[in-house]
């Protein structure tokens, strides 16, 4: 992924330079050559990455020397976005805005000299940063002569072959050669009792290696109309790799439509999941087990019993032992085997042959079956080899996937990579990032894909101009149509997609990817890791923490653009954390955080998005207006007693803003500043009586929540000017006054 970060280093070097230019600010002196230099060899050498990615899949040295160029290129991606920190610093700090209007501004003419020695100093340290790292990418730039790359030949960027259209998701549930299989697995599940009688539950396992095609095979059997009709209740439950008696046994409930109890005790949770299957005929699938621990596994067992007669268990495994354990006998194992050349074929040509006529399916069809044969009956290979093959439209690009080297690879752990890998090398360097930051998730989660484009944002995966949301939305159906995501859920009023989720091998792949940079994201549960945490962060991107911030981390997270610290039990945040200079995204939701600490936050110039919602804050700082680049402000259900939000609405770029649930008197009319704000949430304010005519500037507002605003009397007359306006939430606003059409 060297590719990626590397374009990132040359967007920002020129964007950089350009803001030198136009602010008229001058930080970092003394560096212009070494910028021009860097830039020149930093645009050499990503013509020949290519051709490098390839040969480092079979030479380690070539592969150390990308892992080099990689980690070296986010070393001065730090000290760039160092550079660009001191700049904002610089002109909020010479702004008016910076000090409160009651305030007068004696600084400005008496330490004068201070601030000019502060300043020099910082242009210094930059700019030694800067040549320091260029020096070390010097050195490794220059050994890559000796691996005689081939240069790429440049993209025809007319020829984009990934547009995307309304109907250009592949059906992930296309099965090709399983009817047999589907068949047997019925007639098992349709038996009233079953040869695990003695156990007073019957057990049906499917076994075979990832990427194969169980969850498929057990899908079929779940919706089968025979199936749906024999069966009293059906409860589908994905297990991964934890199994956690009492998060199943919940869930069972939950979707038998029971209550579930509120306790964590196993034998309170198992009692209730008892009542309510109880005498009922039900079929209960268990995807994608591991545990091979039957304790974890009896007392569930036990309790499932009482299922009326005919219930059956169907259990997804990569592992016949784990089958074993759980109590199937050998005659109910079914090991799902590989698909046939031919089925194999069928799948890939149904994919890849999609949006071509009769005559191109001829043409295709004999180096077509060959590249079928590489899938070695994998279905997942056929789905992502046939993705890949469907928009490249001439033959010796067939051919180049048919003899890539890729195939060659032989390590065990990365059997079907070969074919992920071909898929992957095909992305832009972004959707690179985009794809793999998702090894972060932990298998099977559902991933929601809103939060997700906040990340990609806050990482610089999305640039900055523009609709940003469009441009992940957009990113996120390039990856989906590479079958590189499934289980995709619609919701919300757009029905547009809010979750997904990746197949295990898939997630298998990202973590690959990330193997050799995977220090860069971080997610830790246990208070035993700060030692290891504290002496090996430095170069963290992403940081998912689960309990107190330790002020001593604040020295070492210097490269941290990423922290979610969401009901983390905080008493406080340390003053340190202003030293994390490069943060976008911050979540510390649902802590209790002092009004002293939030001044510390307002220091952190870069932040886009802000969660601190459920904190327990009684008042805003008036420096809050310092963060000009905040996307995102959440400050719902706190204890804020808000005059009319002016700090805020100095935040100019503000897109998103969330004050439900904050005692908010009234609203300023400069609120009519924030003229790209698309998301306005007000409710449940109760002494809030009017809204400000100047909220008709707000030209890009899509979304407005007045929910339960009692004392709410008026809109602004001009409301129905607001073209983009498609949500108004005004539940329960019984004394509201409609707007004049």
């Amino acid at each position: 992924m060297a590719d990626a970060i590397i374009s990132v280093v040359l967007n920002r070097l020129a964007a950089l330079m350009q803001e030198q230019i136009r602010s008229h600010v001058n930080l970092v002196r003394g560096v212009d050559k070494e910028v021009e230099s860097l830039s020149e060899e930093l645009n050499t050498v990503r013509n020949v990455l290519e051709d490098a990615e390839k040969k480092g899949c079979k030479d380690k040295s070539v592969k150390d020397w990308l892992t080099r160029l990689e980690n070296t290129s986010y070393e001065m991606d730090d000290v760039l976005d160092e550079w660009n920190y001191s700049i904002l610093k610089f002109r909020i700090e010479q702004s008016d805005d910076f000090v409160p209007p009651n305030k007068k501004k004696v600084w400005s003419f008496i330490p004068t000299s201070c601030m000019c020695f502060k300043n020099v100093f910082i242009r210094h340290d930059i700019a030694l940063k800067i040549k320091e790292v260029k020096a070390r990418l010097d050195l490794i730039l220059a050994e890559k002569d000796r691996y005689g790359f081939v240069i790429s030949q440049p993209i025809d960027q007319s020829r984009e072959p990934w547009r995307v259209q309304s109907t250009s998701l592949v059906d992930l549930e296309e099965v090709c050669g399983r009817e047999l299989e589907r068949e047997n697995l019925v007639s098992k599940l349709l038996v009233e009792g079953g040869s695990g009688k003695e156990l007073g539950i019957h057990l049906v396992s499917v076994v075979g290696a990832g990427g194969i095609g169980k969850t498929t095979l057990a899908k079929l059997a779940y919706n089968d109309s025979q199936v749906n009709r024999f069966f009293q209740l059906k409860i589908w439950i994905c297990v991964s790799e934890t199994f956690d008696e009492v998060v199943i046994a919940n869930e069972i409930i939950e979707r038998a439509g029971g209550s579930k109890p509120n306790t964590k005790q196993l034998e309170m949770v198992l009692q209730c999941l008892k009542d309510t299957i109880s005498g009922k005929k039900f079929l209960l699938v268990l995807d994608d087990v591991w545990t091979e621990d039957d304790t974890k596994w009896e007392s569930l067992r036990n309790c499932l019993k009482y299922g009326g007669v005919g219930s059956k268990i169907l259990v997804t495994t990569r592992n016949q032992k784990v089958a074993i354990v759980m109590g199937t006998v050998k005659n109910d194992i079914h090991q799902l085997g590989h698909l046939s050349h031919e089925h194999c074929w069928l799948l890939l040509g149904r994919i890849a042959l999609s949006r071509k006529n009769k005559e191109e399916h001829e043409k295709f069809e004999n180096i077509g079956q060959e590249i079928a044969k590489k899938c070695k009956g994998l279905p997942l290979a056929a789905k992502t080899l046939g993705s890949l093959l469907r928009f490249k439209n001439s033959l010796e690009e067939w051919e180049s996937v048919l003899n890539s080297e890729i195939w060659e690879l032989e390590e065990v752990e990365v059997d079907l990579f070969p074919h992920l890998l071909l898929s992957y090398n095909e992305l832009s360097p972004t959707l690179k990032r985009c794809f793999s930051y998702c090894a972060v998730f932990s298998k099977d989660t559902e991933i929601n894909l809103n939060i997700l484009i906040t990340k990609w944002m806050a990482l610089g995966y999305l640039g900055s101009h523009g609709d940003w949301k469009l441009r992940g939305r957009e990113y996120f159906n390039k990856l989906a149509m590479r079958s590189l995501f499934q289980d995709f859920r619609e919701g919300g009023l757009d029905e547009q997609m809010i979750t997904f989720k990746m197949h295990d091998i898939v997630h298998d792949f990202a973590q690959f990817l990330k193997k050799n940079v995977g220090s860069r994201i971080k997610k830790t549960t246990c208070q035993t890791c700060k030692p290891f945490l504290v002496s090996k962060v430095e170069q963290y991107r992403s940081l998912f923490h689960y309990y107190a911030l330790d002020p001593h981390l604040c020295d070492r997270l210097t490269s941290l653009r990423l922290l979610k610290l969401r009901k983390c039990s905080l008493e406080g945040i340390p003053k340190e954390i202003e030293k994390l200079i490069h943060l976008r995204w911050l979540d510390l939701g649902c802590n209790e955080i002092p009004n002293q600490d939030f001044k510390t936050i307002c220091k952190l110039y870069n932040l886009q998005f802000l969660w601190v919602d459920a904190c327990g804050l009684e008042e805003i700082p008036w420096e809050i207006g310092n963060l000009v680049h905040l996307i995102h402000l959440d400050l719902g259900d706190n204890n804020l007693y808000l005059d009319d939000l002016e700090a805020i609405c100095k935040m100019y770029n503000l897109q998103y803003l969330n004050v439900e649930m904050c005692k908010l008197l009234e609203i300023s009319d400069e609120i009519g500043n924030l003229i790209h704000l698309k998301t306005l949430n007000l409710g449940y304010n109760n002494s809030l009586e009017v809204l400000p005519e100047s909220l008709c500037n707000l030209r890009e507002l899509e979304s407005l929540n007045i929910t339960s605003c009692k004392s709410l009397v008026r809109l602004p007359r001009g409301i129905h000017t607001l073209v983009n306006l498609k949500h108004l939430y005004n539940r329960n606003t019984t004394r509201l006054v409609q707007y004049h059409e």
